[in-house]
């Protein structure tokens, strides 16, 4: 192989290294922090690019993309000297990649460590059942205290979710014990109600009967009132008619004769009764009487006698 042959091979390969230095394409969503000699001398956003070759190279790559972190599981106290399995995940995001390269060694494991301490710190100042019921509230105040610290890092934290809480067995077992007494507690206070509600639809429903017996009692009562009242008014008008056409009649011709004959047969008549139901014999003080009593019925007998024809 000839001189100028591997003079030619080697230019072109160095060509080639050069080209390689100096040519750079950032994808879509990264930057590339880039250093001259050791130093910082740019960051390079999504796009071509072109370097001094052996100067300039690329120090750091970084996505700018939402990056999920498990956070792993640690052991925590509760308020009430409980200790408590927690994991959790942890979003964050690079807006700075330059604080990002320079301002700590390793964020995701930075932030990952603040991100448990923090937790440990918020668990301890919360009661075992509050981590359940807390969640949020937990997961709010990591996420302040985590991006507080972050920020001159160039890293954005988006928020913290806690995965699993596990207490020990004892505590579960007493916990489950607790939950199913309340769920027993509330089944008995559910059927209790449920047997009061029924008394008081039963109580209500014979109050309302009796109202309404009642209510049809008394419009029985008053109906039969009115009744009542209406009969007495109408034999009072039918007597009083009766009244008022004897009275007419007597005002006519023959009428007082008529009503002396009348009188007379009902002396006659009830003073006969007294020998059928006494055994003693009662006879007027003054017999004349009687006989008067007869000849007046006799005389008028006679006077309507003679007053038929005419009539």
């Amino acid at each position: 192989m000839s001189i100028s042959l591997i003079l030619a091979l080697g230019l072109a390969g160095f060509v080639i290294v050069a080209v390689a230095k100096t040519a750079r394409v950032v994808p879509q969503r990264q930057q590339f922090v880039v250093e001259r000699l050791g130093k910082f001398r740019t960051t390079l956003d999504a796009g071509f690019h072109i370097l001094v070759p052996f100067i300039d190279k690329v120090a750091y790559r970084h996505s700018l993309k939402e990056l999920a972190v498990d956070v792993p599981s640690q052991t925590c106290i509760t308020k009430d000297n409980i200790s408590v399995s927690i994991d959790g995940v942890l979003y964050m995001q690079v807006v700075d990649a330059k604080a990002a390269s320079y301002g700590v060694e390793n964020y995701m494991f930075a932030i990952s460590q603040l991100a448990q301490t923090t937790l440990r710190s918020e668990i301890g100042k919360i009661d075992l059942d509050k981590t359940f019921e807390e969640r949020d509230l937990i997961n709010a105040s990591v996420v302040q205290a985590v991006d507080a610290a972050s920020q001159p890092w160039g890293v954005k934290v988006l928020r913290y979710e806690i995965k699993d809480i596990i207490p020990p067995a004892s505590v579960k077992d007493a916990l489950e014990k607790q939950m199913r007494a309340e769920r027993e507690r509330r089944a008995v206070v559910a059927e209790s109600e449920g047997q009061r509600e029924a008394r008081i639809n039963v109580s209500q429903g014979e109050r309302q009967e009796m109202i309404n017996i009642s209510e049809a009692e008394k419009l029985k009562q008053i109906n039969e009132a009115e009744g009542k009242a209406e009969e007495i008014r109408l034999v009072a008008e039918a007597t009083a008619r009766g009244i008022h056409a004897v009275a007419q009649a007597i005002k006519g011709d023959g009428g007082t004769e008529a009503v002396n004959l009348r009188i007379a047969e009902q002396y006659v008549r009830e003073f006969g009764k007294l020998a059928d139901t006494n055994n003693t014999l009662i006879l007027p003080a003054n017999l004349g009487d009687v006989a008067s009593m007869v000849a007046t019925i006799g005389k008028t007998m006679d006077r309507l006698g003679s007053d038929k024809p005419a009539a």
